[in-house]
């Protein structure tokens, strides 16, 4: 079992590396179809003659596989517990890239007025399997201390 991390336990520079997971074009088109329903997404002779140039999974759902993967490899204690950040979309994700993600430690701010916490700021980087960035997300984290006694 892998040991959960309090705000003390943390340091700039820290890193941590997920697991990976591989998208089938089923996966993105029922994604797709549940919470993006657009024809890029949905259905491959149509995402051809988009600037895609074929099927391409939704930004959202890049983004949700990174949180699953990241609340795995990134062990916080009281749980990734986000409070604002930065989105970018970098490459499209094809049916068959393989997903991995790295979390780097940016900034630890103790907060002043609830000494129980504090806010870290986190870059999580997502490659496909050729080490292209598809997305990087960062964002700021409430990481809580480790309760006394």
């Amino acid at each position: 079992m892998q040991q959960k991390l309090w705000l003390e336990d943390l340091f700039v520079g820290q890193e941590f590396l997920s697991d990976a997971h591989t998208l089938t074009a089923d996966e993105i088109k029922d994604f797709a179809g549940r919470y993006d329903p657009q024809p890029f997404h949905l259905d491959e002779e149509a995402a051809g003659k988009t600037m895609f140039g074929g099927l391409a999974a939704s930004g959202w759902h890049t983004a949700a596989i990174t949180m699953r993967l990241s609340v795995k490899s990134f062990p916080l204690a009281s749980g990734i517990i986000g409070s604002g950040g930065e989105l970018n979309w970098s490459k499209p994700v094809r049916p068959g890239d393989t997903l991995q993600v790295k979390s780097e430690v940016l900034e630890i701010i103790p907060s002043q007025s609830k000494p129980d916490r504090g806010m870290v700021i986190v870059k999580l980087t997502t490659t496909n399997q050729h080490g292209d960035i598809v997305q990087t997300f960062s964002p700021k984290l409430v990481v809580f201390r480790r309760p006394k006694g």
